[in-house]
């Protein structure tokens, strides 16, 4: 307990000045950032070809999102299956199956990290690095400068007219990936190499057994694995160079990094709070949507330690009493293991220290909850965009509330504002509980390890992870096959750039709009009241949407085989 208390202090302490330097970084009043930065990115902008000063509309910002990814998903997909063919491949690795590499392609172009494959096998150390981690950087890059754009746009008050656009993607995502990912990328990396993370280009080793009697040798992938870890972790991606991920001694070897790699999986959402109401002045609000993710945090975390500190039911009558140790680490316990789960779903990281398949019900259950919610800190600049269109919501329910037409800091919420935002929410449960109706009704589709209420987890766990960007999974489901790729596929996209890419359009609308006088009818967004009812519209929302569900998958197998 001591230790996860250190680790989430560790994020407060640290986060605060992070997210100071990161509303300098992205700010745009001039500062000595600018000047010790712009012999880097002034080059940059000229190799691309690009006007970095040109203000965007958001339907240009938009269209040039998905003209970046659309173009980084093909060369990326060519990579995985020509990597047999190109260089840095000491191993010998052949090319991925064509729906394998568009799986990780889009997986990966979306910040999911949701891997059908085991990295160290199946990767070559060019796709490791020019593919996975060029796209591990761009990825949450993109999301903090939509989230930047948004706040600039919505948050900053600005008269009626003179807001002519929402920024440049192009300037905004050069200044967040030189300013913020590399050096602070770097910074883990170094970290974690001195912890005894590989960092190098060498082929694999091979190990003779200790057992002189046994003739083979034990092969030992190697790579430039610290650099990958870091970005992982820091842009709440997820992937890892190992198929069992941080649970892999090379990936995680001491102490000192599962703190290291835990405290990075929250610090740029944390700090986001504090750089977002600096950069827009707004910090009663950005303390109160902080709040609300705490609460929910600890809640989640709480839940889970409790959980998997009670026995696994299925090995009561084969051991002696105790927590529930199976698919974990000796070295990192219970409770470090929970901590990770926990906040490694509340940041749609997916990275993990344990196997979320052995979790209790309970456990597994709050997993769940964690990716449907989606906002308890979240992704790299999605978390708090997908906070913003719960906010939205509840300013249109709490306008009707207090008998005012529905507004938003000022700005009137009408029909065309509200069909988008409640597309962007309904989405979710559409598009989770449609593809996992249509697996588990195909014979032979679905893959799972079990039959029971268990196995129907390990479906919804899939397409959740798939659809909050996660890419954690419950990893008894054989899912290399063409249907989990390709609906996996649909998943990704749609939970990537609809719930992203729409309080982008919202917030370009409401810009255009004239802003109505406070008045004693206005609805205080910035209040302890309004932040109650947000927190309550996000619950409510996701559990009409996803209590069925529940009820016939971990809260059944809860009842039916202990907590």
């Amino acid at each position: 307990m001591n230790d996860m208390i250190a680790i989430y202090a560790i994020v407060a302490l640290l986060g605060v000045p992070l997210g100071i330097y990161i509303a300098c970084a992205l700010s745009t009043q001039p500062s000595r950032v600018d000047t010790l930065f712009r012999v880097i990115e002034t080059p940059i902008y000229r190799l691309a070809g690009v006007n970095s000063q040109s203000i965007m509309t958001w339907q240009v910002y938009a269209l040039a999102i998905l003209k970046l990814h659309v173009g980084l998903i093909l060369l990326a997909w060519l990579v995985f299956m020509c990597q047999g063919l190109l260089p840095l491949n000491p191993d010998g690795i052949p090319g991925m199956k064509w729906d394998t590499a568009l799986h990780t392609a889009v997986s990966f172009a979306t910040n999911t990290n949701q891997q059908h494959y085991s990295g160290q096998a199946q990767l070559s150390h060019l796709s490791q690095t020019f593919a996975i981690v060029t796209l591990q950087f761009l990825t949450p890059a993109t999301g903090l400068a939509v989230l930047v754009a948004i706040a600039r746009t919505l948050l900053v008050a600005r008269p009626a007219g003179t807001v002519k656009g929402v920024g440049n993607y192009y300037h905004d995502l050069t200044r967040t990936v030189v300013r913020v990912m590399l050096p602070l990328a770097a910074v883990v990396a170094l970290l974690l190499t001195s912890q005894g993370v590989p960092s190098s280009y060498q082929a694999a080793h091979q190990i003779e057994m200790l057992d002189s009697q046994v003739e083979e040798v034990q092969s030992i992938p190697l790579g430039p694995v610290a650099s990958m870890v870091a970005i992982k972790q820091l842009g709440t991606n997820g992937g890892g160079w190992y198929g069992p991920n941080s649970s892999v001694p090379l990936e995680n070897p001491t102490p000192l990094s599962n703190v290291i790699e835990t405290a990075s999986l929250t610090i740029i959402p944390f700090a986001l709070l504090i750089a977002i109401a600096l950069i827009s002045g707004r910090r009663r609000l950005m303390m109160g949507i902080g709040a609300v993710m705490l609460t929910f945090s600890l809640i989640s975390t709480s839940v889970v330690v409790s959980s998997e500190r009670m026995p696994n039911a299925a090995l009561v009558e084969l051991s002696q009493p105790g927590a529930n140790l199976e698919g974990k680490e000796l070295r990192f316990g219970t409770d470090l293991s929970a901590l990770w789960g926990s906040w490694t779903t509340q940041t749609s990281n997916g990275s993990v220290n344990a196997m979320h398949d052995s979790f209790n019900p309970m456990g597994g259950m709050m997993l769940l909850m964690d990716m449907f919610v989606n906002v308890t800190f979240g992704g790299v600049g999605v978390g708090l965009i997908g906070f913003f269109l719960y906010l939205m919501l509840a300013a249109f329910v709490g306008s009707l509330m207090v008998g005012r037409a529905p507004e938003l800091f000022g700005k009137p919420l009408e029909t065309r504002e509200m069909r988008w935002i409640s597309l962007a929410i309904l989405a979710q449960p559409l598009v989770i509980l449609g593809l996992s109706a249509l697996t588990v009704a195909m014979p032979g589709a679905a893959g799972t390890s079990n039959p029971g209420f268990h196995g129907l987890s390990q479906v919804l766990y899939e397409f959740t992870s798939a659809f909050a960007n996660n890419g954690s999974g419950f990893e008894g489901l054989g899912d290399d096959t063409t249907w989990w790729n390709l609906a996996c596929v649909i998943a990704l996209m749609v939970g990537r750039f609809l719930p992203m890419l729409v309080p982008l359009a919202v917030a370009g609308w409401l810009a255009a709009k004239r802003t109505a006088p406070a008045g004693r009818g206005t609805l205080p967004m910035d209040s302890p009241a309004f932040m109650g009812l947000t927190a309550g519209v996000i619950v409510i929302v996701n559990l009409l949407g996803f209590l069925p569900a529940l009820v016939l998958g971990p809260i059944a197998e809860a009842v039916t085989q202990g907590f």
